[in-house]
Protein backbone atom coordinates (compact mmCIF):
# COMPACT_ATOMS: atom_id res chain seq x y z
CA UNK A 1 0.00 0.00 0.00
CA UNK A 2 2.90 2.36 1.27
CA UNK A 3 4.73 1.65 -2.43
CA UNK A 4 1.67 2.19 -4.29
CA UNK A 5 1.24 6.13 -2.89
CA UNK A 6 4.46 6.64 -2.76
CA UNK A 7 4.47 5.53 -6.61
CA UNK A 8 1.78 7.67 -7.81
CA UNK A 9 2.87 10.64 -5.44
CA UNK A 10 6.68 10.11 -7.57
CA UNK A 11 5.01 9.79 -10.90
CA UNK A 12 3.53 12.88 -10.16
CA UNK A 13 6.49 14.87 -9.22
CA UNK A 14 8.27 13.17 -12.35
CA UNK A 15 5.48 14.89 -14.78
CA UNK A 16 6.17 17.93 -12.78
CA UNK A 17 10.48 18.12 -12.91
CA UNK A 18 11.09 15.92 -15.94
CA UNK A 19 9.98 16.21 -19.92
CA UNK A 20 9.78 12.87 -20.12
CA UNK A 21 10.81 10.47 -23.31
CA UNK A 22 10.11 6.75 -22.05
CA UNK A 23 10.57 4.03 -24.64
CA UNK A 24 10.81 0.03 -24.42
CA UNK A 25 8.08 -0.88 -21.58
CA UNK A 26 6.88 -3.87 -23.67
CA UNK A 27 10.23 -5.32 -23.03
CA UNK A 28 9.88 -5.37 -19.70
CA UNK A 29 8.55 -9.37 -18.89
CA UNK A 30 4.84 -9.01 -17.67
CA UNK A 31 5.11 -12.11 -15.38
CA UNK A 32 8.56 -13.20 -15.03
CA UNK A 33 11.13 -12.42 -13.17
CA UNK A 34 14.20 -10.11 -14.34
CA UNK A 35 17.07 -8.00 -13.32
CA UNK A 36 17.01 -4.24 -14.54
CA UNK A 37 20.32 -3.18 -14.90
CA UNK A 38 20.64 0.30 -15.64
CA UNK A 39 23.07 2.81 -15.69
CA UNK A 40 24.12 5.08 -12.22
CA UNK A 41 24.62 8.71 -12.75
CA UNK A 42 22.58 10.62 -10.58
CA UNK A 43 21.31 9.97 -7.04
CA UNK A 44 17.35 9.60 -8.32
CA UNK A 45 18.53 7.39 -10.53
CA UNK A 46 16.86 4.34 -9.05
CA UNK A 47 13.50 5.92 -7.92
CA UNK A 48 13.06 6.94 -11.62
CA UNK A 49 13.28 3.74 -12.26
CA UNK A 50 11.16 1.88 -9.97
CA UNK A 51 8.64 5.01 -10.29
CA UNK A 52 8.30 4.76 -14.16
CA UNK A 53 8.67 0.63 -15.15
CA UNK A 54 5.60 -0.52 -15.61
CA UNK A 55 6.10 -2.90 -13.05
CA UNK A 56 6.78 -2.98 -9.82
CA UNK A 57 10.96 -3.28 -9.29
CA UNK A 58 12.48 -3.67 -6.19
CA UNK A 59 15.23 -2.00 -5.31
CA UNK A 60 19.00 -3.21 -3.98
CA UNK A 61 20.28 -0.07 -2.46
CA UNK A 62 23.76 0.37 -0.67
CA UNK A 63 23.91 0.40 3.15
CA UNK A 64 25.05 3.79 3.97
CA UNK A 65 21.39 4.62 2.98
CA UNK A 66 19.90 3.16 5.66
CA UNK A 67 21.94 4.42 8.37
CA UNK A 68 19.63 7.54 8.59
CA UNK A 69 17.02 6.46 10.69
CA UNK A 70 13.88 8.23 8.63
CA UNK A 71 15.67 7.79 5.37
CA UNK A 72 15.95 3.72 6.61
CA UNK A 73 11.88 3.97 7.66
CA UNK A 74 10.60 5.10 4.23
CA UNK A 75 13.03 2.53 2.40
CA UNK A 76 11.74 -0.43 4.23
CA UNK A 77 8.13 0.47 3.92
CA UNK A 78 8.89 1.39 0.01
CA UNK A 79 10.37 -2.21 -0.43
CA UNK A 80 14.60 -2.38 -0.63
CA UNK A 81 16.89 -3.63 0.71
CA UNK A 82 20.44 -2.66 1.87
CA UNK A 83 23.65 -4.45 0.17
CA UNK A 84 27.05 -3.99 1.23
CA UNK A 85 29.41 -3.04 -1.36
CA UNK A 86 33.11 -3.66 -1.87
CA UNK A 87 32.57 -7.16 -0.04
CA UNK A 88 30.39 -10.71 -0.73
CA UNK A 89 27.66 -9.51 1.12
CA UNK A 90 25.80 -13.12 1.31
CA UNK A 91 22.94 -11.71 2.85
CA UNK A 92 22.16 -9.44 -0.29
CA UNK A 93 22.50 -12.57 -2.54
CA UNK A 94 19.84 -14.51 -0.61
CA UNK A 95 17.55 -12.03 -0.72
CA UNK A 96 18.26 -10.95 -4.49
CA UNK A 97 17.59 -15.20 -4.79
CA UNK A 98 14.63 -15.16 -2.96
CA UNK A 99 13.14 -12.19 -4.86
CA UNK A 100 13.59 -13.27 -8.23
CA UNK A 101 12.46 -17.15 -7.42
CA UNK A 102 9.34 -15.29 -5.79
CA UNK A 103 8.86 -13.61 -9.20
CA UNK A 104 10.00 -9.84 -8.91
CA UNK A 105 11.60 -7.48 -10.62
CA UNK A 106 15.05 -6.74 -9.01
CA UNK A 107 16.83 -3.17 -9.98
CA UNK A 108 20.82 -3.18 -10.04
CA UNK A 109 23.40 -0.76 -10.81
CA UNK A 110 26.17 -3.30 -13.13
CA UNK A 111 29.26 -0.92 -12.00
CA UNK A 112 28.50 -1.21 -8.02
CA UNK A 113 27.96 2.38 -7.04
CA UNK A 114 28.02 5.83 -9.32
CA UNK A 115 29.82 6.70 -11.44
CA UNK A 116 31.47 9.93 -11.07
CA UNK A 117 32.32 10.97 -14.35
CA UNK A 118 28.69 10.56 -15.75
CA UNK A 119 29.52 7.88 -18.27
CA UNK A 120 29.66 4.25 -17.66
CA UNK A 121 32.37 2.42 -15.96
CA UNK A 122 33.96 -0.77 -15.89
CA UNK A 123 30.95 -3.67 -15.42
CA UNK A 124 31.35 -5.98 -12.58
CA UNK A 125 30.44 -9.78 -12.62
CA UNK A 126 27.78 -9.51 -9.70
CA UNK A 127 24.57 -9.02 -12.17
CA UNK A 128 25.60 -11.52 -14.73
CA UNK A 129 26.35 -13.78 -11.90
CA UNK A 130 23.22 -13.57 -10.32
CA UNK A 131 21.30 -13.67 -13.69
CA UNK A 132 23.28 -17.17 -14.11
CA UNK A 133 22.42 -18.18 -10.97
CA UNK A 134 18.11 -17.50 -11.17
CA UNK A 135 18.55 -18.23 -14.66
CA UNK A 136 16.67 -14.87 -15.02
CA UNK A 137 16.39 -12.92 -18.12
CA UNK A 138 18.12 -9.15 -17.94
CA UNK A 139 16.43 -5.79 -18.92
CA UNK A 140 19.14 -3.19 -19.48
CA UNK A 141 17.62 0.17 -18.67
CA UNK A 142 19.35 3.39 -19.96
CA UNK A 143 19.09 6.39 -18.69
CA UNK A 144 19.98 9.96 -19.64
CA UNK A 145 19.66 13.64 -18.85
CA UNK A 146 18.38 13.56 -15.15
CA UNK A 147 22.08 14.68 -13.94
CA UNK A 148 20.65 17.94 -14.96
CA UNK A 149 17.89 18.80 -12.37
CA UNK A 150 19.18 20.49 -10.01
CA UNK A 151 20.80 23.00 -12.57
CA UNK A 152 17.36 23.17 -14.31
CA UNK A 153 15.45 23.36 -10.92
CA UNK A 154 17.32 26.42 -9.69
CA UNK A 155 16.12 28.29 -13.10
CA UNK A 156 12.14 26.71 -12.48
CA UNK A 157 12.71 24.77 -15.79
CA UNK A 158 11.84 20.78 -16.33
CA UNK A 159 14.44 18.36 -17.27
CA UNK A 160 14.76 16.80 -20.42
CA UNK A 161 14.78 12.90 -19.21
CA UNK A 162 15.30 9.89 -21.43
CA UNK A 163 14.54 6.20 -20.46
CA UNK A 164 14.97 3.35 -22.78
CA UNK A 165 13.97 -0.01 -21.46
CA UNK A 166 15.91 -2.34 -23.88
CA UNK A 167 15.18 -5.74 -25.29
CA UNK A 168 15.73 -8.35 -22.42
CA UNK A 169 18.06 -11.42 -23.13
CA UNK A 170 19.67 -14.20 -21.01
CA UNK A 171 23.09 -16.03 -21.09
CA UNK A 172 24.62 -18.48 -23.01
CA UNK A 173 27.41 -20.88 -21.76
CA UNK A 174 29.23 -23.37 -23.50
CA UNK A 175 27.61 -25.60 -20.48
CA UNK A 176 24.27 -25.05 -21.80
CA UNK A 177 25.47 -25.43 -25.39
CA UNK A 178 26.36 -28.95 -24.10
CA UNK A 179 23.67 -29.86 -21.86
CA UNK A 180 20.89 -28.08 -22.56
CA UNK A 181 19.03 -28.80 -19.35
CA UNK A 182 21.75 -28.18 -17.14
CA UNK A 183 21.83 -25.17 -14.96
CA UNK A 184 24.05 -22.71 -15.96
CA UNK A 185 27.46 -21.96 -14.65
CA UNK A 186 30.16 -20.03 -15.78
CA UNK A 187 34.29 -19.73 -15.21
CA UNK A 188 35.41 -16.74 -14.43
CA UNK A 189 36.62 -15.69 -18.17
CA UNK A 190 33.39 -16.57 -19.43
CA UNK A 191 31.59 -14.33 -16.46
CA UNK A 192 33.54 -11.51 -17.56
CA UNK A 193 32.48 -12.05 -21.41
CA UNK A 194 29.24 -12.03 -20.03
CA UNK A 195 29.60 -8.88 -18.22
CA UNK A 196 31.09 -7.13 -21.01
CA UNK A 197 29.08 -8.05 -23.57
CA UNK A 198 25.69 -6.74 -21.25
CA UNK A 199 27.45 -3.51 -20.62
CA UNK A 200 27.98 -3.29 -24.24
CA UNK A 201 24.26 -3.66 -24.59
CA UNK A 202 23.40 -0.92 -21.96
CA UNK A 203 25.52 1.04 -24.00
CA UNK A 204 23.95 0.78 -27.34
CA UNK A 205 21.18 2.15 -25.47
CA UNK A 206 22.83 5.72 -24.35
CA UNK A 207 23.93 8.64 -26.27
CA UNK A 208 27.25 8.61 -27.43
CA UNK A 209 28.44 11.25 -24.82
CA UNK A 210 27.36 8.61 -21.70
CA UNK A 211 28.70 5.17 -22.88
CA UNK A 212 32.18 5.71 -21.29
CA UNK A 213 34.76 2.60 -21.62
CA UNK A 214 31.88 0.98 -23.99
CA UNK A 215 32.28 3.76 -26.05
CA UNK A 216 33.23 1.94 -29.31
CA UNK A 217 30.55 -0.01 -29.80
CA UNK A 218 32.58 -1.94 -32.88
CA UNK A 219 34.17 -3.84 -30.02
CA UNK A 220 30.66 -5.26 -29.46
CA UNK A 221 30.20 -9.09 -29.04
CA UNK A 222 26.79 -10.90 -28.82
CA UNK A 223 28.35 -14.64 -28.40
CA UNK A 224 26.71 -15.26 -24.21
CA UNK A 225 23.70 -13.20 -25.74
CA UNK A 226 20.27 -15.06 -26.54
CA UNK A 227 16.64 -12.76 -26.72
CA UNK A 228 14.42 -14.07 -24.10
CA UNK A 229 10.69 -14.60 -24.72
CA UNK A 230 8.57 -13.73 -21.49
CA UNK A 231 5.99 -16.44 -20.52
CA UNK A 232 3.40 -13.70 -20.55
CA UNK A 233 4.07 -13.00 -24.05
CA UNK A 234 5.54 -9.98 -23.70
CA UNK A 235 8.84 -9.43 -25.50
CA UNK A 236 10.07 -11.61 -28.54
Amino acid sequence: MFRRIANIVLGILCHILFKLDISGVQNVPEQEPFIAMMNHIYFVDPILVATLAPRNIVIMSKIENYQNPLLALVMNLYGTFPVHRGELDMTAIRTSLRLLEEGHGLLMAPEGTRSKTRTLQEGRDGVAWLALRSNTAIVPVALSGQEYLGHNLRRLRRTPLRIVFGEPFRFRTVQDQQRPSATPRAARQELSRMTREAMYALAKLLPPAYRGVYGDLANATTETLIPYHDGGGSPS
